[in-house]
């Protein structure tokens, strides 16, 4: 008996009303998990760093942001009367459902953001339907989250949120705190349309899917009360848009890089809103192209289980991947990217074209994200390479999700299963090192990190003593990494290639100083140009990689004394080609402290310290 098939799966995705049905066939299987009063969707029993109450009201309320735009769409949902019997049950304190008193920092904050867009939105569905005692529980619950403070970063957009809610419908609401949280807001601001996640934080999905996300849903309900931020909000989405463009394939998958992957195809939101808020920049089309295709890819995918139910992981099921804040609700975050749905069916995304991504330039520096974005037109694949960040956090697998030295659409990226060695650390393009002691360190931070063109460099350090200055000359399907190790310890040294999805018909090898795997998914390679000892096809240990759950990485390794030491090294990664990737396309001369590389035929580098 074969695999059940989720009915998404043959939803073909091309019109609002197929959009509509997606919406069904994902929300009407959580239908059995509602809890006895309705107030919580409780999905499994995996930990999260809050309670299992919190968790199940998480769930609840995620789906509101699919359900919303749903409804104001004119859509009409069999789960909306038990949401409205939840939403008087978790907010009454005499209820044993009751979603509780907030304390400061609860994550109960970010799930109040939901339900203050409903109020804006379609009050006549969430706010006539009650009666006035649960209408006063409801205000009474929501305004406590202008009583606690919440993280300084996205999740000040919740509290903005909620007041837009009590506002759009006469209830009083804070308008100092509103004032002062959006223009908190601003100073995340970097420039060139992106946003980081907090002063220091890291500019990655968050900027789309939360910062911008939020901004022109304030734009579009706020945009008659405060038009000049709305026109600000919408200024530096178009700016963004020119960017983000390039993180998504032709084949609508989404480049995996940083954390929150389980949020899945909430990677398209900001398209979502982009249309919704009526940004001038990109066509319609193409913003509908994105986004329709972007689903079509993840729902070919094995994200659900056997219950139709979205699962923790990336491509597939994965606790490994996972943050502390993922529990088994989490993921259906990725129903923001429905809010197309709230457009009518003449809205110019719905009767445009869909239109295929715009010719896009084979390279894009993005600064303010440390990244050079790499598309190579004849595979359709699309690689970052990252210059590195000067901060770091505590989430979980910060150096995998935020340090590797490139992320890619075909071969996603891996992060360690525990402590000891290579394969239990799964260093894809990665250098890893270690005190022979087979515990490695990878970079976390940067002391200095700068990119010109296609060349990225940046200086960190893994020990007090151990200063490792690494130059990056971004390219697809060939890439050059060039190292300058100045250490006082003897240290061990690993650095992988791509990982390569582990099939029936994968292949690898390992000769001299070159590592190899090929397949039906493509070809990884990494060849030593200098500085390493010898070559391994290391198979990483299960569930590491977001794409693929088994995978192959070529390996370089060596061995350093004290002193200074250069290592070179080429990575070639192509997917769907079982070709070997041949000789190597760059020259490499090493003098006593300095390095020249050259493209054969072509561009060459200088690098010193």
């Amino acid at each position: 008996m074969g695999k059940r098939r989720h009915p998404v799966q043959d939803n073909p995705l091309r019109t609002r009303a197929d959009l509509q049905l997606a919406f069904e066939q994902l929300s009407m299987p959580l239908q059995p998990f509602y809890s006895d009063g309705a107030a919580r969707i409780e999905l499994g029993e995996t930990g999260t760093s809050y309670s299992p109450g919190v968790a199940g009201m998480e769930g609840f309320s995620r789906v509101l942001w699919g359900m919303v735009p749903f409804l104001a769409g004119g859509g009409g949902s069999e789960l909306w009367p038990t949401c409205l019997r939840g939403i008087a049950n978790g907010t009454n304190p005499e209820h044993e459902e009751y979603w509780g008193d907030i304390r400061d920092y609860d994550q109960r904050l970010v799930e109040m953001a939901a339900f203050g867009f409903a109020l804006a939105l379609i009050p006549e569905k969430i706010w006539e339907p009650l009666t006035q005692p649960e209408r006063d529980r409801l205000y009474q619950w929501l305004n406590q989250i202008n009583r606690h403070p919440v993280w300084d970063c996205n999740w000040l957009f919740f509290r903005v949120l909620v007041n837009v809610g009590f506002r759009k419908i006469g209830l009083p609401c804070d308008e100092e705190q509103l004032t002062a949280n959006l223009n908190r807001i601003d100073d995340f601001y970097a420039g060139e349309g992106w946003y980081t996640d907090g002063i220091g934080g890291h500019a990655d999905y968050y900027g789309p899917f939360a910062i911008h996300y939020y901004g022109l849903l304030y734009a579009k309900l706020m945009g008659e009360e405060d038009p000049e931020r709305a026109a600000r909000y919408r200024e530096r989405a178009a700016l963004f848009a020119q960017s983000f463009t390039y993180w998504f394939a032709e084949d609508g998958s989404a480049l995996p890089y940083g954390r929150s992957m389980a949020y899945r195809f909430s990677q398209a939101a900001f398209w979502s809103a982009y249309a919704y808020a009526e940004v001038d920049g990109c066509p319609a089309g193409v913003a509908k192209g994105i986004v329709l295709r972007h689903l079509r890819w993840w729902f070919r995918q094995p994200i659900f289980d056997a219950s139709g139910v979205l699962t923790i992981g990336y491509r597939y099921p994965s606790l490994v991947v996972a943050e502390q804040y993922n529990s088994p609700g989490s993921p259906y975050w990725a129903m923001k990217t429905f809010l197309p749905l709230a457009l009518a069916e003449d809205h110019p995304f719905w009767s445009a074209e869909e239109l295929p991504l715009p010719e896009l330039d084979a390279l894009s520096v993005q600064r303010p994200a440390d990244l050079v974005l790499v598309r190579r037109k004849e595979t359709g694949h699309v690689a970052a390479f990252n210059a590195g960040h000067a901060g770091t956090n505590e989430h979980a697998h910060t150096s995998a999700k935020y340090e590797k030295f490139a992320y890619s659409t075909a071969f996603g990226f891996s992060v360690p299963k525990a402590e000891w060695g290579v394969s239990q650390g799964a260093f894809d393009s990665t250098l890893a090192l270690c005190e022979r002691d087979n515990l490695y360190r990878v970079r976390r931070k940067n002391e200095e990190t700068r990119i010109e063109g296609r060349l990225l460099y940046s200086r960190w350090k893994p020990w007090t003593d151990v200063e490792v200055r690494t130059w990056i000359v971004a390219g697809l399907p060939r890439h050059l990494r060039v190292h300058r190790i100045e250490t006082g310890r003897p240290l061990d040294v690993a650095e992988g290639g791509f990982a390569l999805g582990l099939q029936d018909d994968t292949r690898q090898h390992a000769e001299g100083l070159r590592a190899t795997a090929s397949g039906s998914l493509g070809t990884s390679s990494i060849v030593s140009l200098a500085g390493y000892d010898r070559a391994e096809a290391v198979h990483a240990q299960p569930n590491t990689n977001v794409l693929h759950p088994r995978t192959v990485i070529p390996m370089l390794l060596g061995s350093l004394e004290p002193g200074v030491h250069w290592l070179v090294s080429e990575a070639y990664g192509e997917p769907g080609s079982r070709e070997e990737p041949g000789a190597s396309a760059f020259a490499v001369t090493l003098g006593p402290d300095s390095a020249i590389a050259s493209v054969i035929g072509g561009e060459s580098w200088a690098f010193s310290p």
